[in-house]
């Protein structure tokens, strides 16, 4: 016996929201369009939107009752067998469609196979064999997330063919994810790529470990794969059936993480601190202002300064400023690190603190300098050498220090101005011994050459000094009468060009060399009253 479609609608649509106000029904015959087939004759299509996605454990029960209203119906005649299509359907965007493939015979007990909304790589939906779908059910039913994964895997190694195998993956992925095992979501991931060489989720998952790997155990290799999974993500393009709007929240985040990568990666494998600056300002520009005050973007702010003062790309300018952004927005722990480099670029590049106030505060309100950011240059060594000469009426007058700075920046003709003055004088060499004999002493004076531990005064000793006067590597002389004093006669200097490692220097030799021992206290004789003492005992 038929009964139309519209009947039948009508009497589910009424049944159901009697039960569950928000559930509705739709109807449709299995082949055409509602009013194309007035009345059912083979299969039947019925559409029941969901209220809520916490409904979906109940599927199948709401499932088993359509078939039962049916057969109350009168939909199945005697010993008659159709197929009936159920559709369970949510009502928000981006929903999984669910579909239910049934064989009902009248009285007779029906088998319901559940297949969820999954889609196989054509994008047409899928029906799976009953004890395919109680497999993958039973994996989804678990509330454990170590069974959860454990039951997916069986599911995968079960039917290795499945047609709802990336989707599988794809749960199996966020299950590792949510318990932490890095392991497995590196491993989940390289399987969905091999069979989905653009997914974007697991790229985006192997990026963030691979690239937390990198920075902790500066791997080369490590780093390397971080970057190319990072290249590889930024060409992925948007899949046809992902909504704009998820596409670019996805991306909003994914895209940041792969310009760190490769900056990170650039700078840690390679040294290439070009690739790194364009990485790590490609990743700011992707953040909001906010964003950059916080979190990765902040710390990749710091990391940007410091990849501007590396050799090859060297640029003080924008170190300081990306350095000053930083510390507007460190904690206070971090600040304190800050400060002395963000002092010291901007002195050596300015050659004093002055206006270093106001850049801390145009930082603070912007991610990049504006395109009219300068800061004045320091006049060079050489300059400040000749305003030293011109300026100062008695060139004897000039601290030890003073001296050294011009001998060994000065133009020539500024060094040897200061060196008529300086030559045949008697001095004291205050510094730390570097290497001695008995007859040369060669000391560290500037605190440069006492950080590259290499000598810039040479005092050539007027008598050959004994073993025991010898002073030790490390010795400290000073002035008197306070430290053992080292005393010579200017007799020559030289300039020595800079190095890798080393500023230009000057080399000053003296001749005549001795040494001075400081005066030692007196000893203190014992009072009047000390001797009654002991005159008493």
């Amino acid at each position: 016996m038929a009964v139309s479609i519209q009947k039948l609608c009508r009497t589910l649509h009424s049944w159901y929201h009697a039960q569950i106000a928000a559930f509705r029904v739709f109807c449709a015959p299995g082949v055409g369009s509602l009013n194309s087939s007035p009345s059912l004759s083979g299969s039947l299509r019925i559409f029941i939107i969901l209220p809520t996605p916490h409904w979906k454990p109940l599927l199948c029960h709401v499932a088993g009752s359509v078939l039962e209203r049916l057969k109350s119906e009168l939909f199945f005649g005697a010993n008659e067998a159709r197929r009936v299509y159920i559709y369970f359907c949510e009502s928000q965007e981006h929903s999984m469609k669910k579909f239910l493939s049934l064989t009902a015979i009248a009285f007779m007990a029906a088998t319901l196979v559940l297949s969820p909304a999954l889609r196989a790589q054509d994008q047409q939906s899928v029906t799976l064999p009953p004890e395919q779908y109680n497999a993958y059910q039973m994996a989804m039913t678990q509330t454990d997330p170590n069974q959860k994964a454990a039951a997916l895997e069986s599911f995968l190694t079960t039917y290795p063919q499945s047609p709802v195998k990336n989707s599988v993956l794809g749960l199996l992925l966020d299950t590792y994810q949510g318990i932490g095992n890095t392991d497995k979501i590196l491993s989940t991931a390289n399987r969905i790529l091999q069979e989905d060489p653009n997914n974007m989720k697991a790229i985006l998952y192997s990026t963030f470990i691979k690239k937390q790997q990198c920075e902790k155990t500066q791997d080369a290799q490590a780093c390397d794969d971080a970057a190319a999974l990072a290249q590889k993500g930024l060409t992925v393009q948007k899949p046809a059936d992902i909504a704009d709007d998820a596409w670019k929240q996805q991306t909003a985040f994914a895209y940041p993480l792969f310009h760190a990568t490769i900056g990170i990666a650039a700078e840690i494998s390679k040294k290439d601190y070009k690739t790194a600056i364009d990485s790590f300002r490609k990743e700011l520009m992707l953040y909001s202002p906010d964003q950059t005050t916080k979190g990765n973007g902040l710390v990749d702010t710091l990391r940007l300064a410091e990849a501007y003062t590396k050799p090859g790309v060297k640029d003080l300018v924008q170190a300081v400023w990306f350095y000053a952004r930083a510390w507007n927005f460190a904690p206070p722990a971090y600040k304190a690190q800050i400060e002395p480099k963000l002092e010291y670029y901007y002195k050596s590049y300015h050659g004093n603190l002055k206006g270093l106030d106001d850049i801390k505060s145009q930082a603070a309100a912007s991610v990049f300098p504006p395109g009219s950011f300068e800061i004045a240059k320091a006049p060079t060594p050489a300059e400040l050498a000749h305003q030293a000469i011109t300026t100062t009426p008695d060139l004897k007058t000039l601290n030890l220090s003073d001296k050294e700075f011009i001998l060994a920046n000065g133009s020539k003709e500024d060094a040897d101005t200061l060196w008529a003055v300086m030559k045949d004088q008697l001095t004291p060499v205050p510094g730390t011994v570097i290497s001695a004999d008995a007859n040369t002493i060669k000391l560290a004076v500037s605190q440069d050459a006492k950080d590259g531990n290499v000598a810039d005064f040479i005092v050539n000793m007027k008598k050959p000094l004994t073993d025991k006067e010898i002073p030790a590597v490390g010795t400290e002389f000073g002035l008197l009468p306070n430290a053992d004093e080292l005393d010579g006669t200017y007799d020559s200097y030289s300039q020595i060009p800079a190095t890798a490692t080393l500023s230009q220097r000057a080399e000053i030799v003296l001749r005549d060399g001795f040494i001075q021992a400081k005066k030692k206290a007196p000893a203190r004789k014992p009072s009047a009253a000390h001797h009654k003492s002991r005159s008493r005992n």
